[in-house]
C-alpha cells in the first residue's frame, strides 16, 4: 500500500480509501464486516461513511452502513487503526427535516454519528454536499436559478466553521472537510477560516474518474495551492469503468440494474468514452478497472481514491490497483479519449 501524509493529523493515510455506502443495501452486515477485515488486512487505513448511508438513501436503512462500522469496532477493537471520515447531509428526513448546517445541527448530527459508530471521535467529518443549491449529482453549469438564491437564507459560512472547529476543541472531531462542492464554495471555506483565525477545511470529496476529469478544472489548483487534498469518489463511475455494463450488459445485482437514479453514468457519450477505454486495456493487457483505478491514483491531488465493492474478489482487485503504473502510452491514449470525448458524466 502507498500512503499519504494529512498535514492536519500528522496521519499516514492509504491512497485507496474502503468507501461503504453499499452495506445495507446489496451487502450483509456479515460481508461488511468481511470487507473490513480485508481492507485492514491489505494496509488500508483510511474509511469513508456518511449518516445518510446506504445509498440510494431510504430512511428505514438509514444509518445502517455506520452501524455496521460500528459493530465491527465493538467485536475487533481495531477503531485505533483506522483513519475515519464521515459526513452529515442536508437531506429531508434527517434529524426531522433540520436540513442546515448551524451549531445545533452539526451538533446533533455528530451525536448520532457516534452513536452508531460506537466510537467517541471521527477523523474527518464532511458536509455531504451543500446548502445552497450548486452544480453537483449530474448537473454540468450554474444556471439563474441557483443564481438568485439568497446566502441570507442559509447558514452564514462562519457559524458553520466555528461549530465545526468547535467540535475539534471538544475532541469529537480531528479535522473537517467538504464534499460535492465547487471552487467559490471551497475558497469561501478558505477565506473565511483564515480571516478569522479559525481551522480550515482538510479535505474535500467530489467525484472524479475518466468519466468524470472536471475536478482538474479550477479545484486541482485549489488543492495544490491551499494544500487541500481530494477524496475521489466514484472512481469507476459506478461501474462502468469495468466494462461490465458495455455492450447492453445488466448484470443482476449491478448497481445501475437495480437503481434508475444514477442513469448519468451510461448515456450515450459516457458509453462511447468507455469503449475506447476498454480498448486501450485491452491493447495493453490490462484490467480495465485497474487502469481506471490507477490513473485516479496517480493523480497528484488526489489525498486518496475512495473504492467500493461487493464482493471480496472485486475489492481485492481494486486494491491491487495501487501497484500498477500506468506506462506514457497508456496514458497518451487516455489524454486522446479525454480530448474527443471529455467529462461525459458530470
Amino acid at each position: 500500500m502507498q500512503y499519504t501524509t494529512l498535514p492536519q493529523l500528522d496521519e499516514q493515510v492509504s491512497k485507496i480509501c474502503l468507501g461503504t455506502m453499499t452495506w445495507a443495501q446489496q451487502n450483509t452486515e456479515a460481508e461488511a464486516h468481511a470487507q473490513m477485515d480485508m481492507a485492514l488486512s491489505e494496509g488500508v487505513n483510511f474509511w469513508d461513511t456518511a449518516e445518510m448511508y446506504p445509498s440510494p438513501p431510504d430512511k428505514d436503512k438509514q444509518g445502517d452502513t455506520e452501524r455496521y462500522i460500528g459493530t465491527w469496532f465493538a467485536k475487533t477493537q481495531q477503531r485505533d487503526k483506522v483513519i475515519l471520515a464521515s459526513k452529515m447531509s442536508p437531506l429531508s428526513f434527517l434529524r426531522d427535516g433540520k436540513t442546515r448546517f448551524n451549531a445545533e445541527q452539526i451538533s446533533s448530527a455528530i451525536d448520532s454519528n457516534l452513536e452508531r459508530l460506537q466510537t467517541d471521535y471521527i477523523d474527518i467529518y464532511q458536509l455531504h454536499w451543500p446548502e445552497r443549491q450548486a452544480n453537483f449529482f449530474g448537473q454540468r453549469g450554474y444556471d439563474a436559478n441557483m443564481a438568485a438564491q439568497s446566502l441570507d437564507d442559509l447558514t452564514p459560512f462562519l457559524e458553520t466553521i466555528q461549530a465545526l472547529n468547535d467540535e475539534i476543541k471538544k475532541g469529537r472531531i480531528r479535522a473537517y472537510g467538504l464534499s460535492n462542492d465547487t471552487a467559490w464554495g471551497l475558497m469561501r471555506y478558505l477565506w473565511e477560516a483564515d480571516k478569522n483565525g479559525l481551522i480550515a477545511p482538510l479535505t474535500v470529496q467530489n467525484p472524479y474518474s475518466l468519466l468524470n476529469r472536471l475536478y482538474e478544472v479550477g479545484m486541482a489548483e485549489i488543492a495544490h495551492r491551499e494544500n487541500v487534498g481530494l477524496l475521489a469518489y466514484s472512481p469507476l463511475g459506478f461501474g462502468v469503468l469495468s466494462g461490465k455494463y458495455l455492450d447492453g450488459k445488466r448484470p443482476a445485482g449491478a448497481r445501475l440494474t437495480m437503481y434508475d437514479r444514477f442513469q448519468r453514468y451510461i448515456n450515450e457519450q459516457a458509453l462511447a468514452a468507455t469503449e475506447q477505454y476498454a480498448k486501450i486495456a485491452s491493447d495493453a493487457g490490462l484490467d480495465m478497472a485497474q487502469m481506471a483505478l490507477a490513473f485516479v491514483n496517480s493523480r497528484p491531488f488526489v489525498t486518496s481514491n475512495i473504492i467500493g465493492a461487493t464482493t471480496l474478489t472485486q475489492l481485492k482487485s481494486n486494491i491491487d490497483s495501487i501497484d500498477l503504473t500506468l506506462t506514457d502510452d497508456v496514458l497518451e491514449a487516455i489524454e486522446a479519449v479525454h480530448t474527443r470525448q471529455p467529462n461525459p458524466s458530470p
